[in-house]
């Protein structure tokens, strides 16, 4: 299940309730102490009370509706049967797969708690033993995907398929879509002067010297850090990976030694210099002070000027095309190559509904017709560096029922997923014939979906 965002208080609920069922976390009081029990049997694989409790609650947490525990236990029976399947097929996850779902699941748990020192506090455990102790449930996490991947991963839908499945849905079956926008852009950066690259690595380096004759570089990266939401903890970044860095910037801060101060260096948000704090594995924690420099009024008019000269040669004198003028002259590496058509990777495709948009484009998009252009307009990249650009609206739908002609993708994702539901049953059903399986009697008389056991 995905994680969605979490009052603290809940959040901590349900570290408690993983900690109690590992033998983690504070000493309890016998009468807090939930007496745990053994619900099923898959294979040599056990299934507990408190597996099915810490699903129920963090489904809840999560806003997911789960009609009762029969489901919950029906998920783990699946689970657990994945996991026998992968021992005995020798499918194997190696120590790399495992650290990384490791790391990615404490940055999760440290981000929602607001620190890695009340994480280690709340369980009484360092970051290095409280990943060894999930590592086994990881690694069958692991081993289930890859099973679950192996049964399902070739499931092909044809174009006759996902009409034959849209010809037997009655109208009210099927999912209603909101508006949706496909959008074009051409984005120009301002140039930066060297002049300004300059004068911001000058002030960094009296900054670096400042730090290394004693200063604190805490209280500097509160003073002078371009990056905002860092500078608030004294320029602390928490403990990262190799992979959540810019590669400029992780091949600096990873070389480091001690509380070493680094060189300045050049990324594509800025110039940094970066103080080492701890390193545990291959996770850092790192602080550094980032300048950005700034581009002048005139780049920027010179930025607008060029827009503002092809949206006439686009629009009016139609003497290049937009896709053209976005390969040529926009500085978007993701949409460029592709006419300028902007990708949205929540859904995989490049839609766009109001929620999924930035709250100016929205504004922007929801003004043009279709085919037109925007006026120039001013914003942030990604980088959260200023940028101009010009906006196409490619198409919009009206809000409506799916349909193959508008909504194909989504259609064959259902259709997907129906057949892939099914080769799983199916598998469920052959598999449990020739494993042990065993469900206690509080649990028995579920409904299941699956036929876990014999009558």
């Amino acid at each position: 299940m995905k994680w969605k965002t979490v009052s603290l208080e809940l959040f901590l609920l349900l570290l408690y309730l993983d900690a109690s069922s590992q033998g983690l976390g504070k000493k309890m009081k016998p009468s807090d102490v939930m007496i745990n029990k053994v619900e099923a049997v898959v294979g040599q694989n056990l299934i507990l009370s408190s597996d099915i409790e810490n699903e129920y609650h963090q489904a809840q947490a999560q806003g997911i509706r789960v009609p009762d525990r029969c489901a919950i236990i029906e998920e783990l029976l699946f689970n657990k049967l994945l996991v026998h399947q992968a021992e005995i097929d020798s499918i194997t996850v190696n120590d790399q797969q495992v650290q990384q779902e490791l790391d990615q699941r404490m940055r999760y748990y440290i981000s929602q708690v607001g620190s890695e020192e009340k994480l280690e506090e709340f369980y009484g455990k360092t970051i290095a033993e409280l990943k060894e102790d999930f590592r086994d449930d990881v690694k069958n996490l692991l081993l289930a995907r890859t099973m679950q991947s192996k049964i399902t991963g070739d499931t092909k839908v044809s174009p006759s398929e996902v009409r034959a499945y849209y010809n037997t849905l009655p109208n009210d079956s099927l999912p209603l879509i909101d508006a949706e926008y496909e959008i074009a852009q051409i984005v120009k950066k301002p140039g930066i002067d060297e002049v300004e690259k300059n004068r911001v690595r000058e002030k960094l380096e009296a900054i670096r010297k400042r730090i290394v004759n004693g200063e604190d570089f805490s209280t500097l990266a509160v003073l002078y850090s371009d990056d905002t939401e860092s500078a608030k903890r004294g320029g602390e970044l928490g403990f990262v990976g190799r992979n959540d860095l810019v590669p400029e910037f992780s091949a600096e801060a990873f070389n480091l030694r001690g509380k070493e101060i680094s060189r300045i260096v050049e990324s594509p948000f800025g110039y940094h210099i970066i103080q080492l704090i701890a390193r545990r594995g291959e996770m850092i924690n790192v602080r550094h002070i980032l300048m950005i420099p700034k581009p002048s009024q005139d780049n920027f008019l010179k930025a607008q000027r060029l827009l503002d000269s092809l949206r006439i040669e686009i629009a009016e004198k139609k003497s290049i095309s937009f896709e053209d003028a976005a390969l040529r002259f926009s500085d978007d590496s993701e949409s460029k190559n592709n006419g300028g058509i902007m990708f949205n990777p929540r859904q995989g495709n490049t839609r766009f509904n109001a929620e999924e948009m930035e709250p100016g484009l929205f504004f922007i998009v929801d003004k043009l017709k279709t085919g037109e252009l925007s006026p120039v307009s001013r914003s942030a990249g990604q980088d959260g560096k200023p940028i101009s650009k010009l906006v196409l609206l490619k198409s919009r739908t009206q809000p409506h029922r799916a349909n193959p002609r508008e909504d194909y993708q989504r259609l064959q994702q259902m259709v997907l997923m129906q057949k892939q539901a099914k080769l799983v049953n199916d598998w469920v059903n052959k598999k449990r014939k020739t494993t042990f399986i065993k469900i206690s009697g509080d649990y028995s008389s579920c409904r299941f979906k699956n036929q876990w056991t014999d009558k």
